[in-house]
Parts: structure tokens; C-alpha cells; sequence
């Protein structure tokens, strides 16, 4: 089978450029332990089979539009903006299926009138939106975008489903792109992306839906996500590692090069496995999946957020940042880490 190749090369003359950063976790912490108690499972187990100790879990009270405005607002005080020209929100747990959650969580950040929409594309769709994101700047249509990516995944997930209750965390991460060159620290390099529809039952919700809408099954579990957790990570490494290398290769990169791959945090072990298959040494390959689990679209704002934190993200480093996700989905892009950046969480 012969796959199509996807790249966007942005134009040197309207560069997106990442200038502003942040990221919100609810407060509860669920242990390993805590989840012992309901699943036939261990705290060894989930550690060393995903890499999980911890993850963040809301509030019933708290839906996904809260997370992203927390994390929103961060990003825009990051920035030192009080406004932007539009949202883009990627979520796969959005608060109702209509009306989007982009429009409230605008409007909720004060943002009046500014066009504002949804993405859904798994875990991949905080990449996707930021290259939807830098596409608008380039069009000239916005100068300035806050992109989200948040998630409830707790909302979405059988907790006494053993192969996904462990995984799935609760979180969101934002950031803020504005016109820039393409010389600039913080543009966005070309980004690579892609989707392989035939896997989409590989993870998938199979009610609610208007293919079976929840009134004709009556089966609360196939209002929760179902896995196909061998097929899914045999893939995730294939895809993730084809698309880091597309996207190094389009940004005039050697693998080599990348100072820091940004993982979507799906598995420990799919991070691994991808930073093996292409020769990239574990330590430039930094991860947060212990304490906060898979959070889908949010992972990779996070992982961002939290590596600049510790110190991780340095400027000037080649920074490449990929993923994969339901669909099923893959997309990966490039910058050079830009000095003065402070995260916020």
C-alpha cells in the first residue's frame, strides 16, 4: 500500500511564532493505588507497562471548557496579550456536541466576536491545530491565534475498563502564535501531517454518534472509549517515527540535529521505541507521563509547559514536536526554542 505524504511548507514572509505558553492540571492526584482497589491490575503493572504512577483527574463539576480556559488565560498572560484573532481549541471530550466549546471558552477569556472552533483529531489535534493555526497567519487572516488543546478524558472512560482507566489523565496546555519570519526564534518549521481512516474502530467511542445514536442501544459501556491496545501501539511507533522524519527533513534537518523530540505522552514505551528507531538518545527526549498520564490533545502543550518549567527547553535548541492519534491520525513540526519564553501553569 502506498501512503500519501503531507507536508506544509508556511511561506518565509508570515511565519507563525510561538510567543506565549501555559498549561493547567486539575488538582486531584490518582495514584496507581488508589485505582488497585476497583481493577485487576498492579501499581508494577501500569508502571512498567506505561510508565504511569499518577494522573490528573477533574471534578464532576468541571468540564473541559474550564480546563482550557485556565490554561488559555496562562498562555495569554505568557504572551502579555490581552487579545487575539482567533481560538482554536483541540478536544475529543468537548462539553456537549453542540454547540463547539471554542465559542464559550472565547467568550469566557473575554475574547468578543473573535471566530473560535474545534478540532478533533485525537491526540493529534493540538498539532493539527496549530498547523491550521499557522495556516491563518500566513493567510494573513489572524496576526495572532490562541491555540488549546484540552481534555476530560476521566468523562469519556470506563473506570472499571482495565486496558484504558490506567492511561487516560485530565488536563489542558495552550499556547499563543503571532506573525513572525522565518529566521525568528519560536517560528513554526514546515509541518507533516496525516490520517489512515481504516484503523478508526482502533480507538473509538461507538455510541452517542450519529452513525448509533446512544437512544437506540441503551449500552452505557459504548459511551466510554474502546482500544485496541496492540494495534494502536504498533502503529503509534511506526507513524510517529515516519512523520518526525518527514517533518525534520522538510525543515532541512537531520535527525540528529533535534535536540529535544516532544512526544505526544501516549505510552513510555511508544516514546521509547520511536527515540530508538531513530537513533535519538533518551535524554533528549524528555516526558511527564508518570504524573500526569495520556491526556490526548492536551500532551503535548503540557509536555511543553513542564519541560520549559524544569529547564529542559533551552534557547536555540531544534525543537520537534509529533504525535498520533485516533483516526487514526499523526502529525509533527518543527522551531527553534525561543529565549525568554516563560511557561506559566
Amino acid at each position: 500500500m502506498i501512503f500519501a505524504r503531507r507536508t506544509t511548507a508556511p511561506s518565509p514572509e508570515r511565519i507563525a511564532r510561538l510567543i506565549g505558553l501555559g498549561s493547567y492540571l486539575p488538582p486531584r492526584k490518582v495514584s496507581n493505588a488508589d485505582l488497585m482497589s476497583r481493577l485487576d491490575t498492579t501499581d508494577e503493572w501500569i508502571r512498567t507497562r506505561i510508565g504511569i504512577a499518577e494522573r490528573r483527574i477533574a471534578g464532576p463539576a468541571t468540564a473541559t471548557s474550564d480546563l482550557a480556559v485556565e490554561a488559555g488565560l496562562r498562555a495569554m498572560k505568557s504572551a502579555k496579550a490581552e487579545h487575539v484573532d482567533a481560538v482554536v481549541l483541540a478536544t475529543a471530550t468537548p462539553d456537549h456536541h453542540v454547540p463547539g466549546t471554542a465559542p464559550l471558552v472565547a467568550h469566557r477569556l473575554g475574547l468578543r466576536q473573535v471566530p473560535a472552533f474545534d478540532i478533533g483529531a485525537g491526540c493529534s489535534g493540538f498539532v493539527f491545530a496549530t498547523t491550521v493555526a499557522a495556516g491563518l497567519i500566513h493567510a494573513g487572516t489572524a496576526g495572532t491565534v490562541l491555540v488549546i488543546g484540552a481534555e476530560k478524558m476521566s468523562a469519556v472512560i470506563d473506570p472499571a475498563d482495565r486496558s484504558t482507566a490506567p492511561i487516560f489523565g485530565d488536563g489542558a496546555g495552550a499556547v499563543v502564535l503571532t506573525t513572525g519570519r522565518a529566521d525568528e526564534p519560536g517560528a513554526l518549521g514546515p509541518a507533516a501531517w496525516g490520517s489512515d481512516g481504516e484503523h478508526a474502530d482502533a480507538i473509538h467511542i461507538p455510541d452517542g454518534g450519529s452513525r448509533r445514536p446512544s437512544h437506540t442501544t441503551g449500552d452505557l459501556k459504548n459511551q466510554y472509549v474502546h482500544m485496541k491496545g496492540n494495534e494502536v501501539f504498533r502503529h503509534a511507533v511506526r507513524r510517529i517515527a515516519q512523520v518526525t522524519q518527514e517533518s525534520a527533513t522538510a525543515a532541512g534537518w537531520a535527525v540528529q540535529d533535534i535536540d529535544r523530540l516532544i512526544v505526544h505522552q501516549a505510552n513510555a514505551r511508544i516514546s521509547a521505541a520511536v527515540a530508538g528507531k531513530l537513533g535519538i538518545p533518551p535524554e533528549r527526549v524528555p516526558s511527564n507521563i508518570t504524573h500526569v498520564g495520556n491526556t490526548s490533545a492536551a500532551s503535548i502543550p503540557l509536555l511543553l509547559s513542564h519541560s520549559a518549567l524544569d529547564g529542559q527547553l533551552k534557547a536555540g535548541q531544534r525543537v520537534l514536536v509529533t504525535s498520533f492519534g485516533a483516526g487514526f491520525t499523526w502529525a509533527a513540526t518543527t522551531l527553534l526554542w525561543p529565549a525568554g519564553l516563560q511557561a506559566l501553569a
